[in-house]
């Protein structure tokens, strides 16, 4: 009996597309995101304010440019901006016309966003993405929510941004709008546990004396432990560059999405124990001074450029 699955078969990358899509907002993710499109064969239009760095001078000039029925990429702050954006887009957008928000949006924003352009015939998606700054070098894990007609015309897309190999490593339809950044919401609470678990024990470890070389012994886990990870390297390579963590302030901020867990863990009574205890713990890093706070600081750094605050 065969043992072919065609979702596990790889995608080849399109090298030649006519895929063009606009892309508003360059910041740290849309910037790298604009290039690996780009690279992966998808024409791509941008817009941001900063005129260093957008090829637009304008949302209207952006929309001009991508070709009927648009596919357009939100990639801004979560919250007011986003909100904004997508009202402006449903003034000025086309029926037919699909816009897929890739920040880091709440899920009930997103079916908020897709009732106001249904109403207009305008199509929504959301898509959460995880990669941060190295995405542009590694590729994004990508979890989307849509209508499945819109998930399937934005595929040579999603193929452009996600990881070379098997789309379903790297790449999810999780279900209707919201779905995507609700998984996302939950992948950013698991985070948060990790991380807290590694500044914990980096904290133990370089409070006992007979242990001589920290940075050595967590390099040491990177291979054929059961704890090795992307971010275990990551934390190798903040120790690497700063070894004692002199340069960084244990101030750690949350973006939202661990406390949105913890709350959606609150109303649906499923006990979350180690996310809810990592939420608190960043807020008991603005009182206290933490090394397991400095060492988290540190890894949102180095995986998603999050700006950390020099040592007092």
């Amino acid at each position: 009996m065969s043992s072919w699955d065609p979702k596990r078969q790889p995608t080849p990358r399109r090298k030649e597309s006519h895929v063009h899509i606009g892309l508003i907002g360059l910041g740290k993710m849309g910037f790298n995101m604009r290039e690996r499109l780009r690279n992966g064969g998808v024409e791509v239009t941008g817009y941001d304010r900063n005129p260093d760095v957008t090829d637009a001078a304008s949302i209207d000039e952006l929309l001009a440019a991508v070709p009927t029925p648009r596919l357009i990429w939100v990639m801004v702050p979560a919250g007011d901006i986003t909100d904004a954006v997508i009202k402006e887009l449903g003034e000025k957008l086309d029926e037919g016309d699909l816009v897929i928000d890739g920040g880091n949006s709440r899920f009930t924003e997103d079916q908020k966003h897709g009732e106001l352009l249904a109403a207009k015939g305008i199509h929504f998606a959301d898509c959460g993405v995880s990669g941060g700054v190295w995405g542009l070098q590694n590729g994004y894990g990508l979890m989307a929510g849509g209508d499945a007609a819109d998930i399937e015309r934005a595929l040579p897309v999603f193929d452009a941004l996600r990881p070379e190999g098997d789309r379903a490593d790297s790449f999810v339809h999780v279900g209707g709008i919201g779905a995507g950044h609700y998984a996302k919401m939950v992948h950013n609470g698991i985070e948060y546990g990790l991380m807290q678990a590694y500044a914990e024990g980096y904290q133990l470890l370089a409070s006992k004396d007979i242990i001589s070389d920290l940075p050595g012994t967590f390099r040491a886990w990177q291979k054929g432990t059961v704890v090795r990870s992307w971010l275990l390297d990551l934390l190798v390579k903040a120790l690497d560059e700063d070894p004692g963590l002199q340069n960084i302030d244990d101030y750690v901020e949350d973006s939202g999405e661990g406390r949105w867990t913890v709350e959606e863990a609150i109303a649906n009574a499923i006990p979350a124990p180690a996310i809810t205890a990592a939420l608190f713990a960043r807020f008991e890093s603005r009182e206290d001074s933490s090394p397991a706070m400095k060492m988290v600081s540190a890894l949102r750094h180095q995986f998603g450029g999050h700006a950390t605050r020099p040592a007092k």
